[in-house]
């Protein structure tokens, strides 16, 4: 962070006015974005997230997706980071959070919180499926929009600007018999509307020193939980213990392991459309599992 930023950030018009940097490390951040650790005069330390002007909207969306998450969560299992200031600087985005130092421990309180957050918001649920905002996954546009639903929205909402963007590198496949089957399926499932963390990898969570699951770096809207529990199979990374402990404290229905390949295309069609390379094979024969598995409808 240079030092006309840091100029910036404590300046009188900056987002920690009148404080005092004394300590600010790097750290490591995503494809857009930098991180930093900053450490105040006061002794508090602050996780901070730099970007472009562009990229504002990006760290608004991951700011009210943090806000909005805080709002279910039972506290003692799961930590949010609460945003302290977000601000748009004269050549950059700030993102500013609280610092949080991640351990490794058991992942039964990650579990239980995100099993408790579904089953939270889900017994206070909206109407429809969706969000109300346009946002963001990865670096992708997540459309906003509402829909009573479940499969037209996942289908609609986010699959199909997916599929339109893979045009692009040539993929090619009966997309009308595909969605038509995909609605049906999704629509026999019948979901009730959970607020979902919408990009759980495990890059994205983590443990507290007193055994605290943490979330962070959220792609929010309102779906069926089984997205989330499909997206921590994709890449890995979650122990047994996660799923003993979400399943101990809301059981998921008959059928998820079948919805798990369905899911995750969305996920595999936005790394195809940012990467390329190997995620195309991969999106392509994901959709050939959903094919075969969608015959029965």
């Amino acid at each position: 962070m240079d030092l006309n930023l840091q100029e910036q950030i404590t300046g009188s018009n900056g987002p920690m006015s009148g404080e005092k940097i004394i300590e600010v490390n790097s750290v490591s951040g995503g494809c857009i974005h930098r991180a930093w650790k900053i450490k105040l005069a006061t002794g508090q330390q602050l996780f901070a997230k730099t970007t472009s002007i562009k990229h504002f909207p990006m760290l608004e969306y991951e700011a009210s997706g943090l806000a909005a998450l805080n709002k279910q969560i039972d506290q003692d299992y799961l930590i949010i980071p609460k945003p302290i200031a977000i601000q748009r600087l004269e050549a950059n985005s700030i993102l500013i959070l609280p610092w949080i130092e991640f351990v490794q421990g058991s992942e039964n309180k990650l579990g239980q919180g995100l099993a408790m957050l579904h089953q939270q918001s889900a017994q206070h649920h909206q109407k429809n499926f969706g969000w109300g905002v346009d946002g963001f996954i990865g670096v992708n546009p997540q459309i906003g929009g509402w829909n009573k639903s479940w499969g037209k929205c996942f289908v609609e909402l986010r699959l199909t600007p997916q599929i339109e963007m893979a045009k692009q590198w040539t993929l090619d496949f009966d997309q009308l018999k595909f969605k038509t089957k995909l609605i049906k399926c999704l629509e026999k499932h019948n979901p009730i509307p959970s607020i979902v963390h919408g990009d759980l990898w495990s890059g994205n969570a983590a443990i507290y020193k007193n055994g605290k699951g943490i979330l962070f770096d959220p792609a929010i809207w309102w779906a069926d939980r089984e997205v989330d529990i499909a997206m921590t199979k994709l890449f890995g990374g979650f122990s047994e213990t996660f799923y003993k402990y979400y399943e101990k404290t809301w059981e998921l229905p008959k059928g998820h392991q079948d919805r798990v390949e369905i899911y995750n295309l969305y996920h595999l069609l936005n790394h195809a459309n940012i990467f390329g390379g190997f995620y195309k094979q991969r999106a392509i024969t994901s959709i050939k599992k959903i094919n075969t598995l969608l015959e029965k409808y």
